[in-house]
């Protein structure tokens, strides 16, 4: 019989270490090698070769049918937006989010609604059946239909689900679940990566689409191997403000529509719902503008929003003045305050500047620059700008605006939303057919002199 042999897996980058260590030697991350799989040696004579196999078929990718994927819908449209039109058969998508977010909330929606059409599977081993039933009470859905599994071990699991045969399969959480050809505990490295990589075969064989709950860390990030998000088909992040009652899940990975896609949930009594016209929840009901503020056309995914953009300047009594950036990548804003000292006259070295985005949101795009320079701007001159005006565009380093993507489609929902003036860039302006004044400049110092006029 074959000596057993026992490797350590940097939970980090993946890396297998024949002992263990207090650092991994290939990313140089402490403290993230776990104990992995044990697994057989392998028999004399096929070490390393090719011998005894036999080759498989190789097949040309253009005679290839490349039909669209087949999906179903899961009843909830933000949902279906941000998986890129629903859930398609024997895919599996691993969603993250803090504790008490609304994960298990949400997917228990999502399985009643499925449930109407669809067999349909919940597996937890957080929670009792009870704890789901009222769950489900309080949620008002109709539970006859509902159907839930309490259980660990991933071998009944998979037996289960291979008898009932379910379209749809939630996994809560995959942190729970157990293989008894592992030693180690649930939640451990090793446990994490062989109950995924078997739940991912599975799924392929079956054509369920599986749904996984994962853990995140204190950091934010999804819990065990980062090699998880590799395996999967999808990766989804619950995202949320403290306090706020809004939700956003934005999908950082799909290998069936786009990625960075955006879904936005209100929390109710009665479960999450979809917010139809996300715009509005991120922009201030006052009837007054105040300084400091500006309208900014963002778009997330394939979806144009309308957020707002605020900043104060205060004059500092530091030796080296505050620079707090909440939402916007703080880079970009030092870079933002050096444009405007050079190019556009503009000194804010003995300032406090703080920039904030309403509603939690994050934007990642350099879309939002012009926006924020003249949130700076506003907020430096005590001068509101005005309540129907919204900008975008990028800033170069020579003080040039630059153009962004998807211009027209910005300026249409800007339109739709009551806005009269769009302050863009130059190269943003050509061949625009939307219902607003609109106003091209060609560097950040013409857009700031524009809005002081």
């Amino acid at each position: 019989m074959a000596k057993p042999k026992t490797s350590y897996v940097c939970n980090e980058c993946g890396a297998s270490h024949s002992k263990w260590a207090g650092q991994c030697a290939d990313c140089g991350a402490w403290n993230s090698l776990e104990e992995a799989m044990t697994e057989a040696a392998a028999p004399k004579g096929r070490r390393g070769g090719w011998t005894g196999h036999a080759s498989a078929e190789v097949v040309q990718l253009g005679s290839v049918t490349a039909a669209d994927t087949p999906r179903f819908q899961t009843g909830i449209a933000e949902l279906d937006r941000v998986l890129g039109g629903g859930l398609v058969p024997g895919s599996i998508i691993l969603l993250g989010g803090e504790p008490g977010i609304g994960k298990s909330t949400l997917l228990l929606q999502t399985q009643a609604s499925i449930a109407q059409h669809r067999s349909t599977l919940y597996v937890t081993g957080e929670e009792s059946a009870a704890q789901v039933a009222m769950r489900a009470q309080r949620l008002k859905l109709d539970s006859a239909e509902l159907t839930c599994l309490t259980e660990t071990q991933l071998e009944i699991v998979l037996a289960t689900a291979a008898s009932k045969r379910p379209d749809f399969i939630v996994i809560d959480s995959i942190q729970t679940l157990w293989s008894e050809a592992l030693q180690s505990a649930p939640g451990a490295v090793a446990q994490v990566r062989e109950c995924a990589s078997r739940l991912v075969q599975f799924a392929k064989q079956s054509g369920a689409a599986v749904v996984l709950v994962g853990h995140v860390t204190k950091e934010g990030s999804l819990a065990g191997p980062r090699v998880l998000e590799h395996m999967v088909d999808g990766v989804l992040y619950f995202e949320s403000d403290s306090g706020s009652r809004f939700r956003l899940i934005r999908s950082v990975k799909n290998r069936f529509g786009a990625a960075n896609e955006l879904g936005v949930f209100a929390m109710t009594d009665t479960g999450l719902t979809g917010v139809a016209n996300p715009s509005a929840i991120f922009l201030s009901d006052e009837e007054d503008p105040a300084p400091g503020s500006c309208v900014l056309i963002t778009r997330e995914g394939t979806r144009p929003m309308l957020v707002e953009v605020q900043a104060l300047v205060s004059p500092s009594s530091l030796s080296q003045p505050r620079r707090v950036a909440v939402g916007v990548d703080p880079g970009r804003l030092a870079m933002l305050l050096a444009v405007m000292n050079r190019h556009c006259n503009i000194q804010l070295n003995d300032q406090d500047v703080f920039v904030n985005v309403t509603g939690g949101l994050r934007i990642n795009e350099t879309a939002s620059d012009l926006a924020v320079a003249l949130a700076l701007q506003s907020s430096l001159r005590e001068r509101p700008l005005a309540r129907d005006c919204a900008a975008f565009g990028e800033v170069g380093l020579s003080g040039e605006l630059r153009p962004v993507y998807n211009g027209e489609e910005r300026l249409r929902e800007a339109a739709a939303q009551g806005f009269t003036t769009a302050l863009v860039p130059q190269g943003n302006v050509k061949g625009v057919k939307a219902k607003l004044t609109i106003k091209g400049c060609r560097r950040l110092s013409d857009a700031l002199q524009a809005v002081r006029e």
